[in-house]
C-alpha cells in the first residue's frame, strides 16, 4: 500500500487535438485528498467540472472521451496513462477546448509536465482494487482479460499485415520507473493509406508526423524513425494504463490483452464493475472493504466510480 499523491504547484501546456485540429491550453492543478481526477472544463455558457469514470464515457472512434453536462473531452487516454503511470492520484484538469492536446502523441510530455509540478505525498492512503477471479471479454480475434496477480502487471499483443509490426507482444510490470522508461514516450501511430478516410470521416484533423508514427506500404514515413522497435505495442500498453485508470482506483491483477482497443478496454472497467463477487477493496494496512461498502463512501471521493455503470 502506498499514500495519495498529487502536484506541487500548477502547470500548463497548450497544443492542438489529434482529432479536432483544434487549438487548446491545458493547466494541471494540486487536488486534495480523494478528489482523483477531476476535468474542468471552460466553454461558452460557464464551467463544467466531471470525474474520469467510467460512468462518464462518451461513445467516440479511435480515442476515449468522456462528456457530462453538455462537456466533451475527447482523446483522454494519453493525459490519463500519465497521471497513473506516475502516480498522481488526485489532481485538477482545466481545459479551454474540448480534447487535450496531442504533444508529440505520446504520454512523455505530460510525465515532463508532472516532473516540472513535483510531486507530493498525502496523508490518506490510496485503496486499490484486487482482482480475485477470471474476468474475460472476447470479440471475434480480439480478447482482453484480467486474472488474480499478487502485483498489477500487463501482458499485451498487437498483430498488424504490416512490415514493419506483424506480431508484437510485450510484458509489463507496472512501476513508475518503468512506465517513464519503457511506455510514457510510445507514440500512436497510423497507416498512410487509412489518413485520407480519416480526414472524410472528421477524425485526425491535428494528425502530423510530429505527434503520430505514419506507415507507409513498406516502411514509414518519419524520418527520425522509431523510438523502440516495439513502438506500436508499447503504445497499446499506454492506451490500455490510460483507459483502465477509468476505474478510479488502481487495479491489482494481470490484465492479457491481445488486438484490443479502447472500446474492448472500456468494456472490461464496466464488466469488473458489474461483477463485485470477483474483486475487493483493498484499503489502507491492506484492509480488505466489502464491494457492498463501496457505496456507502462519501460521493466526490474516487471510489464512487465503483459503482456498475451501463454496458455501452
Amino acid at each position: 500500500m502506498r499514500q495519495q499523491h498529487t502536484i506541487n504547484h500548477s502547470v500548463s501546456c497548450s497544443g492542438i487535438g489529434l482529432h479536432t485540429g483544434q487549438s487548446v491550453s491545458l493547466t494541471l492543478s494540486p487536488a486534495p485528498p480523494d478528489t482523483g481526477i477531476l476535468f474542468i472544463r471552460h466553454q461558452r455558457g460557464g464551467t463544467v467540472s466531471f470525474g474520469a469514470s467510467i460512468r462518464n464515457l462518451m461513445s467516440t472512434e479511435l480515442c476515449t472521451a468522456l462528456s457530462a453536462n453538455g462537456a466533451l473531452i475527447k482523446t483522454v487516454e494519453h493525459l490519463l496513462a500519465a497521471l497513473v503511470g506516475v502516480e498522481i492520484d488526485n489532481v485538477y484538469v482545466e481545459l479551454d477546448g474540448g480534447e487535450i492536446p496531442a504533444m508529440d502523441g505520446s504520454a512523455g510530455a505530460f510525465v515532463q509536465l508532472i516532473r516540472s509540478a513535483g510531486i507530493t505525498q498525502q496523508e490518506r492512503w490510496q485503496p486499490y482494487l484486487k482482482i480475485l477471479r477470471p474476468i474475460e471479454i472476447a470479440e471475434g480475434g480480439r480478447r482482453i482479460a484480467i486474472t488474480p496477480a499478487t502485483t498489477p502487471r500487463i501482458t499485451c499483443s498487437v498483430q498488424y499485415n504490416h512490415p514493419m509490426i506483424q506480431r508484437q507482444t510485450y510484458e509489463y510490470d507496472c512501476s513508475v520507473a518503468s512506465f517513464e522508461q519503457d511506455i510514457a514516450d510510445a507514440r500512436t501511430f497510423a497507416f498512410l493509406k487509412e489518413v485520407e478516410a480519416l480526414w472524410a470521416r472528421g477524425l485526425a484533423k491535428g494528425g502530423s508526423l510530429e505527434n503520430t508514427v505514419v506507415l507507409s506500404e513498406d516502411g514509414i514515413v518519419n524520418e527520425s524513425g522509431l523510438r523502440f522497435a516495439d513502438e506500436f505495442v508499447r503504445h497499446k500498453v499506454l492506451d490500455l494504463i490510460g483507459d483502465m485508470a477509468l476505474l478510479g482506483v488502481p487495479v491489482i491483477g494481470h490484465l492479457t490483452a491481445d488486438r484490443s482497443g479502447h472500446a474492448l478496454h472500456t468494456k472490461l472497467v464496466q464488466t469488473i464493475l458489474s461483477q463485485p463477487d470477483s474483486w475487493v477493496l483493498v484499503d489502507s494496512q491492506e484492509a480488505p472493504v466489502a464491494p457492498q461498502h463501496v457505496h456507502s463512501r462519501p460521493a466526490h471521493v474516487p471510489i464512487a466510480a465503483l459503482q456498475a455503470a451501463p454496458a455501452a
